[in-house]
């Protein structure tokens, strides 16, 4: 079982990949912003989330210690772009007071655990969800977690791949149970999810010239 969907997840990646290239995805310069891009980007899409990163870098406001001592009020208004900033502000502050306490606010310290042990400790954070836990765990801490999106569901259960109800942990342990925990290549294979996505796997679908459309021969 696991060598067929090995061979099946290397052949979607290889199309992909010949199709788009490198994607260079997550587009940030730090860890932490990585952290807060992760928990904009909930709801919403990426140029809004650009655009609220922008108004923090403006303000020297992307280095953990000073989004801790920001106000909440003053953060909330940079944030505005990114929708639900009222909400989104709780959560990056609540993130803030989780390292704070448990990690005497070293946020190295806080990246610096296993995989499975920050994920865990992730997830036990109010308003981090599995989507973007495992994204901080790919891209800001560098470790093998692979993250699954709403272009991922819609991608593998279009195909029939996988039910359509199928649970975020499940779809999940369908790329990490079948390919080797390599950081780059699920960093590349989510972006390219992404990118694959955004151009073809809308709602009304462009299959004609999705470069994934040959696997619906199979």
């Amino acid at each position: 079982m696991r060598s067929n969907r090995t061979e099946l997840l290397q052949d979607i990646y290889a199309a992909l990949y010949d199709a788009f290239g490198p994607r260079g995805w997550w587009p940030a310069k730090t860890p932490f912003e990585v952290v807060l891009g992760a928990i904009l980007t909930q709801n919403t899409a990426w140029k809004n989330v650009a655009r609220a990163i922008e108004n923090l870098r403006e303000n020297n406001l992307l280095g953990f210690s000073e989004i801790c001592a920001v106000p909440a009020s003053a953060l909330a208004l940079l944030i505005r772009p990114s929708g639900f900033y009222n909400q989104k502000t709780k959560k990056i502050k609540n993130f803030c007071a989780h390292v704070t306490e448990h990690r005497e606010g070293d946020f190295d310290r806080f990246l610096d655990q296993d995989a499975d042990t920050l994920r865990t400790e992730l997830l036990s954070i109010r308003g981090i969800g599995p989507e973007t836990a495992d994204s901080i765990v790919l891209y800001a801490a560098g470790k093998p977690s692979f993250v699954v999106d709403a272009y991922t569901y819609r991608i593998f259960s279009r195909h029939g791949w996988v039910d359509e109800s199928v649970a975020y942990d499940e779809l999940r342990e369908y790329f990490t149970t079948a390919l080797d925990p390599e950081v780059a290549f699920f960093q590349e294979f989510h972006a390219l999810l992404v990118h694959t996505g955004h151009l073809f796997c809308r709602k009304k679908p462009l299959c004609d010239s999705c470069p994934l459309n040959v696997f619906f021969a199979d």
